[in-house]
């Protein structure tokens, strides 16, 4: 495999209808919005749906969620010893977690560690309370993603709704039905901007075969991702924007070549000129 020896930018626009596309906890579960009404979509929520299908894709993961982890570890760090071994905590750590696991090489991680050693931590270390040593081994990974943005402000619609629970005992009484709020977008087009460096895939690993897989994944990035909150049919990738630069540095800034896509509330789109710089446009799946 050949190092990413190209600079990468690229954008995705999706469709939302009446659906709940990222909820807030601090705030009841409602679809994340900014002060400006404008519908928001994390960019961690972005990055678990791309290691879900990648995941399915066959990739290696090291952050699974758990109802779709595919091995026995019930953590990150057994997970890490389980397929490191002693070598965990040494200064092969990062190198063998990137040739390992495809998201540790694509978006980078942190790997905080508890030496067992006593006294003063050295360069690179970290003491704790107690006085164990720790280690803690940073990755910078090169592809970046952006939170999406609604290209409007959105609607949002609540309802309540109750919950019936089973009474005390052997499960057989009914208990007392208890409220809930359910809340969706009625409608909304949203957009996603990422990145990828070649300088820093010259770090992990990360490869041209690894941006095509990433390529490919993101026209799918709402398959298998159904549930109550998005039901089947009412999250939709529009169009992927891809520009592949012919050269590490890039022809131009990531903010400008961003700049030149424009998204209509509609889902259509126009695109300014950059000289010698044309996106690959793919459809939603």
């Amino acid at each position: 495999m050949s190092i990413l020896n190209h600079k990468i930018d690229f954008a995705l626009i999706f469709r939302v209808k009446n659906a709940n596309p990222n909820g807030d906890p601090l705030n009841g579960n409602r679809p994340r919005t900014t002060y400006a009404n404008f519908g928001e979509v994390s960019d961690v929520a972005i990055k678990r749906k791309l290691r879900d299908r990648l995941l399915e894709n066959g990739q290696n993961i090291f952050v699974q969620s758990d109802d779709r982890r595919n091995d026995d570890a019930r953590s990150l760090h057994e997970r890490a010893e389980k397929a490191l071994g002693n070598r965990l905590g040494s200064s092969e750590t990062a190198k063998l977690a990137c040739e390992r696991w495809f998201d540790v090489r694509a978006f980078g991680q942190l790997f905080a560690l508890k030496g067992g050693g006593k006294g003063k931590g050295k360069k690179g270390t970290e003491t704790s309370n107690d006085g164990d040593t720790g280690i803690s081994v940073g990755i910078r990974g090169p592809v970046t993603v952006q939170s999406a943005i609604s290209i409007e402000p959105v609607d949002v619609t609540s309802m309540q709704i109750t919950k019936s629970v089973s009474g005390e005992g052997d499960g057989s009484k009914r208990g007392s039905d208890t409220m809930g709020m359910k809340h969706r977008v009625e409608q909304g087009v949203y957009v996603f901007y990422g990145s990828m460096n070649p300088q820093l895939a010259e770090r992990t690993g990360f490869s041209d075969e690894d941006a095509e897989v990433i390529k490919k994944i993101l026209p799918h990035l709402f398959d298998n991702d159904e549930s109550s909150a998005r039901p089947a049919g009412s999250m939709e990738v529009v169009t992927l924007f891809w520009w592949q630069h012919n050269c590490k540095a890039g022809q131009y800034s990531a903010a400008k070549v961003h700049r030149t896509l424009h998204v209509n509330p509609d889902g259509t789109h126009t695109l300014s000129h950059l000289e010698g710089l044309k996106p690959e446009m793919i459809p939603g799946h």
